[in-house]
């Protein structure tokens, strides 16, 4: 915290705050203060209260005891345009753009009008989001639609739309949680470049500890819905190990070992491999690769490069062009996805609820997903619900599923228990090959460690794996090679763990290396 701040009044005060949901107390008498020109991180697991106690400093919920103060005067919001008046301002994880409009329309339509905000003078708002985007370095084309921006560009929009209304404190909540490494690193500049202009406050919502320690002036650890401990990362020099422990109330495992291991037999082949996108562009061109038996190979590089097609191509849910692909030797280019998961074939998708599971119906029904047709599952072309319950129950215990019961809709569980979910289902089908694409996106430190740990283990056992991901902390640490992904071709192949950072950063960009 500045000195500055130090001295001033707490912009924002909580103070406690109680949010009660059925059969869970989300937040249990959490007091947190804000002050002018600090980020003040909020850590915690998935489920420890964070984005209930923001949403009710935003308004979006109404805590069943505790008061908010603002500036010094005690608010009562009902929703989340008073909030907005008081100059408050919440960019959610999942980002509120109408795609089809500009920049500037969609920045006009979130502005507090008595009349109809496309009536504002369109010039006047496209210089005021001129001048806005460089003074803060937003860098973002007023007239652009936002479908043709990139994620990134789109995070931007929403935090340029919040200083549009002058928002004076910021709840960014896991605003990185889908950027590439590159983005989040631009992010954390914005944010630093938005405390030296006018003192405006931050509360960042993150799991991603170096960013956290990179960035906060003060964290506050939750757990179970309490605050366990603030800490001044700078002045008590804390290191992300102590920030693990105190999220989880354990040790944890930051870089789960990996003995060395000889891989064996060639499980997939893909030669030459062609594959368009969704525009019929070129994605995936000329690609060759294998995976052995016994070995994680990770697809490295900045999202967009032709990723989502190689993986939707592999599950079969994308037509290849030309070029085979070959599981233990057969021709699998053109299999239907049934066909795949006949031939074990794994999959923990990048897109964990559009593709991953079913969020209106049961953790139990989403566990038996890709095999409910056979015994004991449908007998008399009737669904067998007992055994599906029997099945569900075991792999919730085996894997740590979190859930109130296996009846319970999926879409209810977290993140972190929505992947474990996911991954039960996938590795009861005693895979062969396993395709694993950003698999522990948005996910807590304790999950994190759990998925790591289950990859490394199912490498052990023998699975094949083909790991995407651009989390490159996580290429790193479980990778036995690296094949570097840049405009849709493999820039090159190299070993997995540290000693090649630099290269892999060159070959993200483009560089071609010599030799090594």
């Amino acid at each position: 915290m500045t000195n500055q701040a130090s001295l001033n009044e707490p912009i924002v005060h909580l103070k406690g705050i109680v949010k009660r949901f059925p059969g869970v107390l989300a937040n249990d008498h959490v007091d947190f203060d804000l002050y002018p020109g600090e980020v003040h991180t909020l850590l915690g697991e998935n489920g420890a209260g964070k984005t209930t106690l923001m949403s009710i400093l935003y308004g979006l919920y109404q805590p069943d005891e505790g008061e908010i103060f603002v500036k010094g005067r005690r608010v009562h919001f009902v929703s989340a345009q008073d909030a907005i008046r008081s100059g408050l301002e919440m960019v959610h994880q999942h980002f509120q753009l109408v795609k089809t409009f500009t920049v500037a329309e969609n920045v006009m339509l979130g502005q507090p009008s008595s009349r109809s905000p496309l009536l504002e003078d369109k010039k006047k708002v496209r210089q005021r989001i001129l001048d806005i985007s460089a003074q803060f370095g937003l860098n973002v084309d007023p007239d652009a639609k936002v479908w043709q921006l990139s994620v990134g560009e789109q995070q931007r929009v929403e935090i340029l739309k919040a200083l549009y209304r002058g928002a004076e404190v910021l709840i960014l909540d896991e605003p990185t949680a889908v950027l590439t490494p590159q983005e989040a690193s631009e992010l954390l500049s914005i944010i630093k470049n938005l405390l030296v202009a006018q003192g405006r406050a931050i509360v960042f919502i993150s799991h991603k500890l170096n960013e956290v320690l990179a960035i906060s002036d003060r964290i506050t650890i939750l757990r179970d819905g309490h605050v366990v401990e603030t800490v001044r990362p700078k002045e008590q020099h804390i290191i992300r190990s102590d920030l693990a422990r105190m999220m989880v109330g354990r040790e944890v495992l930051l870089n789960v070992p990996k003995q060395p291991k000889e891989p064996g037999e060639v499980r997939l082949e893909v030669k030459n491999l062609w594959v368009r996108d969704d525009r019929g562009l070129p994605a995936v061109k000329g690609v060759s690769f294998e995976v052995r038996a016994g070995e994680i190979l990770s697809f490295a590089g900045v999202a967009g490069n032709g990723q989502r097609e190689l993986e939707e191509a592999l599950r079969g849910l994308r037509p290849v062009e030309k070029g085979q692909i070959l599981m233990d030797g057969e021709d699998i280019t053109q299999a239907r996805p049934f066909d795949i998961i006949e031939r074990k074939i794994a999959h923990i998708p990048s897109d964990r609820y559009g593709q991953g599971m079913l969020a209106d119906t049961s953790v139990a029904e989403n566990l038996v997903l890709e095999k409910f047709w056979q015994e004991p599952y449908t007998r008399r072309s009737l669904l067998n619900y007992q055994a599906i319950r029997a099945a569900a129950e075991q792999l919730v215990k085996q894997f740590d599923v979190r859930t109130p019961s296996v009846m319970t809709r999926a879409g209810k569980l977290s993140g972190g228990n929505a992947q474990k979910m996911v991954l039960a289902r996938e590795l009861s089908l005693k895979p062969r090959f396993l395709l694993a694409a950003q698999p522990t996106r948005g996910l807590d430190i304790s999950a994190i460690e759990y998925v790591h740990r289950t990859l490394i283990e199912q490498r052990d056992q023998g699975v094949a794996i083909l790991l995407i991901s651009t989390e490159l902390d996580e290429v790193f640490a479980l990778s036995d090679r690296i094949a570097v992904l840049y405009e849709g071709q493999i820039m090159d192949i190299v070993p997995g763990g540290t000693d090649y950072m630099k290269e892999v950063g060159m070959l993200m960009a483009g560089v071609k290396l010599e030799q090594h």
